[in-house]
């Protein structure tokens, strides 16, 4: 199907986007960046915006910077700029992973992260590992620019504590020591689209071969990324091992109401309860093979 008609706007910087986003605020307008979750909407029909106010131009929203104790991407960073980015690997690698994970090449070299996590689809694979990375989104409107924690960002489906006249313009996750933090990600992709039916991101900060703190998350299994806190305080304190391991991931489900687990066509809430487990558990695994191990790289 082709799209209904609309008009373009191409902004050249964040006060140019900001601007525009209020010329159009008394109509249907919608931020253009690498196009992969709004452009299908719009040609399915589901969407229809009168304006797209296109931001992917804007050089600022670009790039990987370290900076002190953080690493800070830009909103416009595609997800194969992380995957590439060896700084992303050593100090953030569940998020590097999550990307690396996410479709085929050529999604990989158009999409981008800042879309990604605004549009807060409950299958996608980010929203987990920045949740697991404990980051922060970082929004600029009308006042200026404030840090929402990654902890209050997702809130339902689709739907996140970025403002109607905000503009999501970087992510800011900490910088994890290489020899101290394990990170992984672990997902069943579906098999028609490459989303999660369920991903599990996790990162331990270790205090010789003890878990000294646990940061456990998920796609797929709610409406939107949760934390597994049964997990995590399963985890620590504890020497991570594959007795463990399997004992924590066994509580992956303890806090979750399993009559709001997803049930589509693509797999039922119970089966989704078993693959929670399932896959909490391949990614301690995988964590597990990483320790006192060179940080990955992208295979």
């Amino acid at each position: 199907m082709y799209p209904s008609s609309f008009e373009y706007e191409r902004a050249e910087s964040v006060e140019d986007a900001l601007s525009l986003m209020d010329q159009y605020a008394d109509e249907n307008a919608e931020l253009l960046a690498g196009g992969h979750s709004l452009l299908p909407t719009m040609k399915s029909g589901l969407a229809s915006p009168d304006a797209l106010i296109d931001i992917g131009h804007i050089d600022e929203l670009n790039g990987i910077e370290e900076n002190g104790e953080s690493i800070n991407l830009g909103a416009l960073t595609s997800y194969s700029a992380v995957d590439d980015a060896e700084t992303m690997w050593n100090g953030a690698t569940a998020f590097a992973e999550a990307a690396h994970r996410i479709g085929d090449v050529q999604v990989r070299n158009r999409g981008t992260v800042g879309g990604n996590i605004a549009h807060a689809d409950p299958a996608s694979d980010l929203p987990a590992a920045l949740l697991a990375s404990d980051g922060t989104v970082v929004a600029h409107g009308p006042d200026g620019e404030r840090s929402i924690p990654v902890d209050d960002f997702f809130e339902t489906m689709y739907t996140t504590a970025l403002a109607e006249d905000e503009i999501l313009t970087r992510l800011e996750l900490p910088k994890r020591g290489q020899n101290s933090h394990v990170g992984a990600y672990a997902k069943k992709p579906s098999p028609s689209s490459g989303y999660a039916m369920v991903g599990v991101a996790v990162v331990l900060e270790l205090d010789g071969e003890s878990v000294d703190s646990a940061r456990i998350a998920a796609n797929g299994a709610m409406d939107h990324a949760v934390r597994l806190e049964p997990v995590e305080e399963a985890l620590t304190g504890e020497t991570l091992s594959d007795e463990t391991i399997a004992e924590a991931a066994e509580h992956a489900t303890d806090d979750l109401d399993t009559m709001l687990l997803m049930d589509d066509l693509q797999a039922s809430s119970e089966f989704r309860a078993q693959l929670l487990k399932v896959y909490t558990k391949r990614a301690l695994e995988s964590g597990l093979d990483r320790v006192n191990a060179p940080a990955p790289a992208a295979d």
